[in-house]
């Protein structure tokens, strides 16, 4: 199965609920009247009978379903309904405002719509989707941030694994010395995948480790170090100072480290994901994001909302516990799944 596959059908909180929405969004608007089909439509542009979008968005091969005017009435339901699914009231606004420009007066379907909204998201999402960067520089330190329980460790096992599948040679500090069952998780993962996971006591100095262990993947020729953290917010002030020593004694090894501070972040959380990239944005330099999570709530809007405010580069989403459930972000592909539309 493809992993847009998996998205679409794993996203299915979000997508039914959005497409629903948009499908009740079209439908109220034309009770009692006759289908659109049956009155005489708006002449669509000379290029809408090619294939592809425009001719989709223009009305060829879908003049069958219902169609509503797209009006004042119909912009606030859109609106609401995108602010309902987490993509934040800015967003949805701008969105809607984008989605009516050039088209007020007009009739469209559900599906119309549909194509309009995946069509928005995907450009707002596009800037965003790149890859986790992979630099000559060995070796590459991945400074790997967030909150407990959003799956971060279980995101630098994916990772981790999928690059020592890919040919790297990679190395994994459990620096979150605080929480036994983190180090344990990436044991697990370390083992399974082949790659060396250094652990210190618990309760131990995460900076002295992350220290050993750039000192070990140096000694190994290691292509990548990943390094994973507290994320206990209950004190901001410790945890600032902690990922701050951390920086600080790994960059007496290399003065360009971390190369990468990836924020992982769980998208059952909602808006609340927004106020941990602020927050982890002051306590670390956060070079790029992951969201986890997304096969388990009806809150995916809210990765739109985050591309559309901050412009982090969003590296790879993730839809599952497998190792093939983490996967690069691609903007039109996320787009389409959250609005219930196929491939």
């Amino acid at each position: 199965m493809s992993f847009f596959s998996k998205l679409r059908d794993r996203l299915t909180r979000s997508s039914s609920k959005i497409g629903a929405g948009l499908d009740e969004i079209v439908s109220e608007g034309v009770d009692g009247e006759k289908p659109a089909a049956a009155e005489p439509a708006a002449q669509p542009p000379a290029d809408a009978a090619r294939p592809g979008m425009l001719g989709r968005i223009f009305g060829g091969g879908a003049s069958a379903e219902p169609r509503r005017e797209l009006d004042d009435e119909m912009l606030e339901e859109l609106e609401e309904m995108l602010i309902q699914a987490d993509m934040g009231v800015e967003t949805a606004l701008r969105v809607t405002a984008n989605i009516a420009e050039g088209r007020m007066g007009r009739r469209i379907s559900a599906t119309e719509l549909k194509e309009l909204l995946a069509a928005e998201i995907a450009r707002i999402m596009a800037p965003v989707a790149r890859p986790l960067p992979i630099y000559p520089k060995r070796p590459q330190v991945v400074l790997v941030v967030g909150v407990n329980g959003s799956g971060k460790t279980t995101t630098i096992g994916k990772l981790a694994s999928q690059f020592k599948a890919a040919g790297k040679n990679v190395v994994i500090a459990a620096g979150d010395t605080f929480r036994a069952a983190a180090v344990e998780q990436l044991q697990v993962w370390g083992s399974r995948a082949g790659v060396p996971v250094m652990t210190a006591p618990e309760g131990s100095d995460p900076a002295s480790l992350a220290f050993d262990a750039m000192t070990r993947a140096e000694a190994e020729g290691a292509d990548l170090l990943m390094i994973d953290t507290a994320g206990r917010l209950q004190n901001r002030q410790d945890l600032m100072e902690e990922l701050a020593k951390i920086v600080r004694v790994i960059r007496k090894k290399d003065p360009s480290a971390p190369h990468n501070t990836l924020l992982v972040l769980d998208a059952t959380t909602g808006q609340n994901a927004l106020s941990q990239v602020e927050i982890f944005q002051k306590l670390a330099d956060v070079s790029g994001l992951v969201m986890t999570k997304l096969d388990g709530t009806a809150r995916g809007g809210v990765l739109v909302a985050l591309a559309d405010r901050f412009g982090l580069p969003i590296h790879a989403i993730g839809v599952g516990e497998q190792i093939d459930d983490l996967d690069a972000f691609d903007a039109n592909d996320f787009a389409r799944a959250l609005v219930g539309l196929g491939d």
